[in-house]
């Protein structure tokens, strides 16, 4: 139960309770997490709920990593205070793909059973809908935060988008699950509508482990692609450890809890430490970085990550592999930020160089109206960790 948040104690306490129970009949459980494809890259921030599965799967209990392709096609609204657009089903296809793939880098691939929502909710008629929507009042949904915040700000909520928990908690029909992993947002899907339709059907209702939500590099926001504070699993070592050093001192706590190995009694040690003084949040922060890094690379990478970031970032030296990145002669530093993609979008550029972030060859640049020139190659760097050579061409 380590990383679980209910935001009820007498929920937590009743899902412990259930969980011992079925512990009690000496079984493998069915346990499983489902995750929608709606982009081609897992991050940190799914692998909570992944490690949780690899847990369960350490002491033998039947792992499913279930892609929610079905799913995927209307898009989850539980954190979300505006719709979500709808998804090509090639899209989702083609994201789907590599999901598996990159969650082997911590469950165990022989062990695991990998299946598609699409197997059983492609099959459901419109009957079949109206009959699952029945166990449900409209207050019921209207109740959530994110719909309820929706209301209050005047923002549409449409049909489609209650449809979502009715087909998630079918899953957990689908499959007889005994456990499902999730995150915080997905509280009523799982504890309200796969326990319920799962009860409706004659099932014993799953346990719900529900775990905490990893914030981003920034320490305020949810950990996701689109708001650019995501740490990519399949990044290389040194990416890695360098973005988890870039987070914010106070956001360490979730990292600890729901990113690392550590035990309780560990993690309570680390903060006992940085609070008392004995241990300086530097210090604390590169181990962190460390035990995340060794966990996707291992020990050797881990270390090697650690000493780069030490040579480069700490000490100021630039690295010896350098990416080269071909530019045209005279392009707008602007343009450059924004098509190597040190930059979102050109106002975002603007404002890193208006800050001070941006320097050409170790030369701090200040002014946006800023070009290249007729140098052959040129460093270019933006903060600390986001260095490229510039090859400028003719062109």
């Amino acid at each position: 139960m380590q990383g679980t948040e209910y935001g009820d104690h007498s929920l937590e306490q009743s899902m412990r309770s259930e969980l011992r129970q079925l512990l009690l009949e000496e079984r493998p459980l069915r346990v499983y997490c489902g995750y929608d494809p709606t982009a081609t890259d897992l991050h940190l921030g799914h692998t909570i709920t992944i490690r949780k599965l690899r847990q369960f799967q350490d002491f033998g209990h039947e792992v499913t990593f279930l892609i929610g392709d079905y799913t995927a096609l209307i898009g989850d609204p539980s954190d979300k205070n505006k719709t979500r657009p709808i998804l090509e089903k090639e899209e989702v296809q083609r994201n789907a793909r590599t999901f598996a793939e990159q969650a082997f880098n911590i469950l165990d691939s022989k062990k695991t059973v990998v299946r598609y929502n699409s197997e059983w909710l492609s099959k459901l008629g419109f009957i079949d809908l109206i009959q699952l929507a029945q166990n449900f009042t409209v207050q019921q949904f209207l109740a959530r935060n994110n719909f309820a915040l929706r209301i209050t700000n005047n923002e549409p909520i449409y049909l489609h988008e209650t449809f979502y928990a009715l087909m998630q908690g079918y899953d957990a029909v689908a499959m007889d699950a005994d456990v499902q992993v999730g995150g915080t947002d997905q509280l009523f899907n799982i504890v309200v509508a796969g326990r319920k339709l799962q009860q409706s059907v004659g099932l014993q209702p799953q346990v719900g482990i529900v775990l905490g939500i990893l914030p981003g590099t920034d320490g305020e926001q949810r950990m996701s692609k689109t708001m650019g504070n995501h740490i990519p699993i399949n990044s290389s070592p040194e990416d890695m450890f360098g973005k988890v050093m870039s987070i914010p001192d106070h956001a360490m706590d979730a990292y600890w809890r729901l990113a690392t190995r550590y035990s309780p009694e560990q993690i309570n040690q680390h903060v006992s430490m940085i609070e008392s003084g004995q241990k300086h949040p530097k210090d604390a922060k590169i181990e962190l970085a460390s035990e995340i890094t060794e966990i996707f690379w291992g020990a050797e990478r881990a270390k090697y990550a650690k000493e780069h970031f030490r040579t480069v970032f700490q000490a100021g030296a630039l690295p010896e592999d350098i990416e080269d990145y071909n530019v045209s002669i005279d392009s707008s530093l602007i343009d450059v930020l924004v098509d190597c993609r040190f930059s979102d979008s050109r106002s975002a550029a603007r404002r890193l160089i208006e800050q001070g972030a941006v320097k050409l060859d170790s030369v701090k640049i200040l002014d946006i109206k800023t070009k290249l020139g007729k140098s052959d190659s040129i460093i270019l760097q933006v903060g600390k960790r986001r260095v490229i050579n510039l090859v400028v061409g003719i062109e």
